[in-house]
Order: structure tokens, then C-alpha cells, then sequence
């Protein structure tokens, strides 16, 4: 990767980190910067980094922020698909999560969307079902195909068909854990495939939340103010953004 790149994909995964409240460690940070300067290649700097697990996000932060790096360098096959979500989610928790890259087994309401407790109740689906998630996900698929996984779209256009199978994809909730982490670099992806990149960074971790919180009751608008926002013209060195619209594609 040229440093252009490299530092592309540290500003991503920093910020991919910071909407999941995920403090990554000074030390790995300097390691990042090292990474970054071409001092020190990828493989070495994701061995150097801590691959602790645990229950929350939290507690694996350093290695999810390094292997997100891994993934910017060495990423999945762009299928649209459950595959490709999978593939995410293996890179992102392999050595992590003894599930990574595997289906949830469980209907789950747990941390939906973080709407109140009182508002899903004891609804156990408050995700899509787990019995149907690889059907859930072929008709999400078909969908984004027929829609030509959204090229060709005016950035008004762009932003609303994004939020709607951002919303989908969120529902579906494929993973027992990482889920938005894991949409955030599919939307990227998707987004870039189409002509436009996502400048994650100047979301907040209250806008995204917020966002979410309307999409559960059935309004996308959030996640389209949002994209609407954030979209720019595809840098076609750089999946991730980390330039800022007046700097334009061309950087």
C-alpha cells in the first residue's frame, strides 16, 4: 500500500473503534504510526498488537482496531453477499472470537439499536430470526443486485438507497457480535464500488446511535442525513476516506 493508503486505513479503523467506545491503547498506537511510516511491515504490527478477547467490544480493542488495518490491506472478495459479510467478521475477530466469521445461532434483542428496554419488550426478534439468516440475507442480496449494487445513483439518490439496505443489513444482524463494525466496512466498500467514498470521521458516536434508534421504528431518514453527509466522489486509491470534501477526490 502506498502512505497515502496506509494512513487511510488507520484514520478508518481509528474511527470504525471510536463509534463502538473503543480505546486503543497508546502503544498500539505508536505501532499504527510505524505501520504507517513504512518503518514496520503489516504482519509484524498485527503479531505486536495485544489478541486478547473478552465480552465486550472493549476488551479487544487494540487487536480489532489492528486487524481492521489488516482487512483495508488484504480485503474480501466484494461478492454482496453473506459471504462477504462473513469474511469481514472472520478477518476482523479470527484469534478473537472462537465465532468469528459464523452465523448467530440465537434470536437475539439484546443492544437493539439501543432503543429502551420497554420499547422491544420480551420480543426475542427484535433481530431477524436465526433459523432464516442465509434467507434473510440471499433476498437482501438479490435486492442490492437488482439495484445494481447502487451505481450509477445522484448523491441524494445514493444516500437514501444506501440507508434503506444499511437498515437491512442492520436488522439482519448476522453476527452474535461486531455487526456495525463489520456493516460500516461492507457500506464502505459498497460505496466505493459504486463511485462514492464514506468520510466515517466526521460521524459521531450520538448521530450514529440516533440514526439506529429511528431505524428501528421504521424511519431511515437518519441513516440517509447521515450518508448524505459523509458521502464524496470515490478517491480511487482509497476505499476508506480520510480527506475531507475540500480536498477532493484527486488527493
Amino acid at each position: 500500500m502506498l502512505p497515502a493508503e496506509r494512513m487511510s486505513a488507520v484514520a478508518f479503523a481509528a474511527t470504525n473503534c471510536a463509534l463502538e467506545s473503543m480505546t486503543i491503547s497508546p502503544r498500539t498506537m505508536r505501532l499504527a504510526r510505524s505501520y504507517m511510516d513504512g518503518r514496520m511491515p503489516l504482519d509484524e504490527f498485527v503479531d505486536r498488537t495485544p489478541s486478547d478477547g473478552g465480552d465486550d467490544l472493549a476488551d479487544c480493542a487494540d487487536a480489532v482496531f489492528a486487524r481492521t488495518i489488516l482487512f483495508a490491506e488484504r480485503p474480501a472478495s466484494p461478492s454482496g453477499d453473506l459471504a462477504e459479510l462473513r469474511a469481514i467478521h472472520h478477518t476482523l475477530f479470527e484469534g478473537i472470537r472462537v465465532d468469528a466469521g459464523m452465523l448467530r445461532r440465537r434470536d437475539t434483542a439484546q443492544g437493539a439499536y439501543n432503543v429502551r428496554a420497554n420499547d422491544i419488550a420480551a420480543n426475542t426478534q427484535a433481530f431477524f430470526p436465526a433459523a432464516l439468516l442465509e434467507t434473510g440475507a440471499a433476498n437482501i442480496a438479490s435486492e442490492l443486485h437488482e439495484s445494481r449494487n447502487l451505481a450509477c445513483l445522484d448523491r441524494a439518490d445514493f444516500a437514501e438507497r444506501l440507508a434503506h439496505f444499511y437498515d437491512e443489513l442492520g436488522y439482519l444482524h448476522p453476527f452474535a457480535y461486531g455487526n456495525a463494525m463489520v456493516l460500516r466496512i461492507f457500506a464502505s466498500r459498497l460505496a466505493h464500488s459504486a463511485g462514492w467514498d464514506l468520510d466515517w470521521q466526521s460521524v459521531t458516536g450520538n448521530d450514529y446511535r440516533d440514526a439506529k434508534r429511528r431505524a428501528y421504528t421504521g424511519d431511515t431518514s437518519g441513516f440517509a442525513h447521515m450518508f448524505g453527509s459523509i458521502v464524496r466522489p470515490a478517491n480511487p486509491t482509497r476505499v476508506f476516506l480520510i480527506s475531507g470534501w475540500d480536498q477532493g477526490p484527486a488527493h
